[in-house]
């Protein structure tokens, strides 16, 4: 079957993406209001995208009626936000993390989460998270009905036991983030396999006089 992006509608787009990309890491970001409350929002749209700079990019839709979400307005406002990874411990808070509520409504609590305060940035991480990074904006990018959020990551939190013996690399034994498939379809990372590269000596053969 072929789809022409430039003729269907936006959510055939979305159902085509979403189904096909995956998966995809999810990101429970938070942020304080206005008044000072702890919000909390959970995005798919997210990945990391370097690391010198170390950039992590965020893409949040408008609600329905166009109005800005409480992520995108306190980003906007305060230029910082927390990414919080989500394992199984917190995969149900992250899920009520992402119901409509009012503004004023602090989710974190909501959730049954607690918040800790950050290092470099006023907005607070989620205690329960295996790993928290702080960002700062360091660049917006608006279309219609979505903005494209870059954030440099200037300060990571990573529980203990989410690192091996010498704090160099992660232990798969306990850190096992969870990543969004199609529609209401998780995945965990509970299931991992080792594949090193074959080298190229080994498919030399393969390739004739080219080489």
């Amino acid at each position: 079957m072929e789809f022409d992006f430039t003729r269907i509608r936006p959510e055939e787009r979305y159902r085509l993406l979403t189904n096909f990309i995956g998966p995809r890491p999810i990101a429970l970001v938070t942020t304080l209001s206005e008044g000072g409350h702890n919000n909390a929002a959970p995005m798919s749209f997210f990945n990391v995208f370097s690391h010198d700079p170390a950039i992590v990019i965020l893409g949040i839709q408008t609600r329905p009626d166009g109005t800005e979400k409480d992520t995108v307005r306190n980003i906007r406002r305060t230029g910082e936000f927390v990414v919080n990874m989500v394992d199984m411990a917190i995969a149900d808070a992250m899920l009520v993390c992402g119901l409509g509520v009012a503004p004023d409504i602090d989710e974190v609590s909501l959730a049954g989460l607690s918040a800790l305060d950050c290092q470099q940035v006023a907005a607070r991480r989620l205690a329960e998270t295996p790993c928290a990074m702080e960002c700062r904006v360091e660049r917006l990018i608006d279309y219609d009905r979505r903005v494209i959020v870059l954030g440099e990551v200037v300060h990571m939190h990573i529980r203990r036991d989410c690192l091996d013996a010498q704090g160099r690399y992660v232990n798969p034994e306990t850190y096992q983030p969870i990543a969004r498939l199609h529609a209401d379809n998780y995945i965990t990372s509970d299931r991992q396999f080792h594949m090193p590269s074959p080298g190229l000596e080994s498919v030399r053969h393969r390739l004739g006089e080219k080489v």
